[in-house]
Parts: structure tokens; sequence; C-alpha cells
């Protein structure tokens, strides 16, 4: 099979499928590939529910970014005709006073500085609000109405059905495998399948996959992968919204956060952290004993109504993380036609609603006032993450 359009954009993930569609809104014709099934078993997109949260410490940007795609996120329920995204709000707790913790002060002084209406909760105004907080480990935090979770793999294959009901070729069951140059220019892509799909643009949003399609980037970005665990509480009710939200439980000192129940009957925990170093494809998706271990240290001291629970599937999540940890959506400086968007380092679905736009601005060589952090760059390997939330300490496990 051959085809060619104005565009390629390779991988359906939140960055590939949203491109897809920005990009033939303005008017091009549109071919998306991706593994498949979309959403794709592997990808970092593909889950039961994604953080939608405003807290990022002191970075204007990515606050700023967040309160338009929850804006976004509310058209595409009305635009879909059901509740993908779930409003539940959003609660950062805190082991020490807020003062003493950057992470959570700095994200509530931004938040009233954006003219958000964050709720300052002591440790006894929480345990009250939300009684599986209950143990008096957290004493400071506070909860912002505006923000809570979604329905990320369900979102993502709505929004690839909305790509080829616009007009997007969705071509899933094609796994990217060369990238075609001539004399330096960027015709299009060759598939492990043996396809070839040809395009004035390519624009690589193949996540994880991404530095093994541009060995370039191997220095810049790696796949890491961090533990989920899917329990099922003995008493559902103590873990329904709104008694129970989207947490961070001093997440930037722990790494730990999680979900009330979810449709699936299960409440969600996650750890935002170092994580494994693993191949996207080729490394089992292993959840260690340790990651156990650190999980029951968790729930003991932060909801020991869970400590009993039945953990019914586990996983690690993979990150596309660049040394950074901010996205990576430009122009590729020496090829031609090609350029990249990618880089999500675990925290990228969240503004899947306004990604399309900006990387649709970036291809198109329009201005973005957010395009700039995102750039191409020179990043040495010392290189430290900055996503404020992130645990940046020990890694969890070994690969």
């Amino acid at each position: 099979m051959s085809t060619s359009s104005d565009f390629l954009v390779v991988g359906s993930g939140i960055f590939g499928v949203t491109t897809a569609l920005s990009l033939r809104r303005r008017g091009y014709s549109v071919t998306l590939i991706d593994p498949g099934p979309i959403p794709y078993p592997l990808a970092g997109s593909t889950d039961v529910s994604k953080v939608v949260r405003m807290e990022y410490g002191n970075n204007r940007q990515y606050m700023r970014m967040a309160i338009g795609a929850i804006e976004g996120f509310h058209r595409l329920n009305e635009q879909f005709g059901e509740t993908l995204y779930h409003e539940t709000g959003v609660l950062a707790a805190s082991k020490a006073p807020m003062p003493d913790n950057e992470f959570v002060n700095s994200s509530y002084h931004m938040l009233l500085e954006e003219g958000q209406s964050p709720e300052r909760l002591s440790g006894e105004e929480i345990a009250q609000r939300f009684p599986a907080w209950s143990t008096g480990t957290y004493v400071d935090g506070f909860y912002n109405a505006r923000g809570g979770y979604a329905e990320s793999g369900r979102v993502v294959g709505r929004l690839a059905e909305q790509a080829a009901a616009e007009g997007v070729e969705v071509q899933p069951g094609q796994t990217a495998s060369e990238i075609q140059t001539v004399e330096n220019r960027v015709q299009g892509v060759r598939t492990r399948e043996g396809s070839t799909f040809s395009s004035d643009h390519t624009v690589l949003a193949a996540g994880s996959w991404t530095p093994w399609l541009l060995p370039e980037l191997h220095s810049v970005m790696t796949t890491t992968g961090h533990p989920i665990f899917h329990l099922k509480p003995k008493d559902p009710s103590l873990f329904e919204a709104p008694g129970f939200v989207v947490y961070f439980a001093d997440t930037s000192s722990t790494g730990w956060y999680g979900f009330p129940m979810l449709r699936e009957g299960v409440v969600k925990v996650s750890r935002h952290g170092v994580g494994v170093t693993l191949h996207p494809e080729h490394d089992e998706r292993k959840v260690y004993e340790e990651d156990f271990a650190q999980l029951r240290i968790f729930l003991k001291n932060t909801f020991p109504a869970l400590l009993d629970a039945e953990i019914t599937y586990t996983r690690r999540c993979v990150y596309n993380d660049t040394l950074d940890e901010h996205f990576w959506i430009d122009h590729h400086p020496e090829r031609e036609g090609l350029s990249v968007a990618t880089g999500g380092s675990g925290h990228g679905f969240k503004f899947g609603p306004v990604l399309g736009d900006l990387i649709a601005d970036v291809v198109e060589g329009r201005q973005n006032e957010w395009a700039d952090l995102f750039r191409w760059r020179d990043l040495s390997p010392d290189t430290t993450g900055e996503e404020a939330s992130r645990y940046h300490g020990d890694a969890e496990g070994e690969a």
C-alpha cells in the first residue's frame, strides 16, 4: 500500500491525534498512522485515567495551558455526548506545613494569582472532608474544585473516531520503521508492515518510540516505566467522589497520587517518580516486589482502608521523558519536511485539548505564545527534570 497527503502524522496518542484533527480543520489532507488498535495498548496515552490539573508549582505557562485544556475537556464532553472528563476537583496534601512544601505552596499562590479559588485546608479539615485521609499524616494542603481526571484511553479512541469522521485517513496497524529521506528532505515513512506513506510534511508524534526512529534524540530523551495499581476496596463508598477526589499525596516528596473510584470499579494508585528505564516495546511492563512494598507503606500512612483491598491489576505506565521534562515540539533543525511532537514526560495528556493547535501552529510556522518552552534544544547529560510535582529521588525498582 502507498498513500500520499499534505501531512503524515506518526502516532495516534494524545499528541498525534489532536495534531491530525487540528491540521485537518485547517484544510489539509492528513494521514494518521499508528501500530494500533487505537488506543494502542503499549502507548503512554493508553490507560483508564489521567490526571487533569492546574497545579504546576511556579510555572505559570503550564498552569495557563491547563486552564485552557480544562475548558476544552468540557467542550469534548459536550461533543462526545458523554462524560469522559470528570471534574472531581484536586486535593494537594502536604505532610509539612504548606510554606515548607514548595510544590504545594507555590501552586496554591499561583492559583490565586491566576484568579482561581483554591481552598486552604488544615489536616483536620482534610480528614473531615475526605474521611479516607484520617491518619493525621497530612497536616496542610488545599482543594481546587477545577480539575479532575479524563478517561484517557476512551478519549483517544473517540478523538480518533472524530478525526476519521472529519476526513483524516486513519490507518491503524501501521508501525513506522523508517523515515524516508531524499537529499536531506523527509518524503514520508515506510512501515514494518510494508506500506509507504508519503507526505509534504511528516509530524513524528511517536512518544517513546521517537528516539528509535530518530537516533539523534537518544541523548535528550528516554523511556521510563512507572508503577500503577488498581485496587478494589471493601468499602467503595469511602473512595467515591465527592468524598474522595483526585489527589497529590505530598507527591513531590513521595511520588504518590491517585483517583477516586473509576467506572471500572477500582481505585487507581500511581507513582510519579524516577521510574525504571525500559524499551517501549521489548521490555516487560512489570511491577516489582519493591513497588508493592512501597505501596503498602504509602497505604498504611495514607489510606489504611485500602491495605486489605484486592489488587486487581498492575502495570508500568511509560513516559517519554526528556531530560528537562518539558515537551519537544519543533521542526527538525537538519531535516526538511519533518517536525517532532513528543516528550510528554508523564504529564502531557492533560493538555490534549490545546496540544493540537499548538503543534499545528509550530508545524505551519505560526506564532504561538507557548511554543518557545518546547523548542529543539541542547541538553547536557546532567540536565535535571523541572516538573514540579514529580518525585526526583531514588528509582522505585530495577528493570
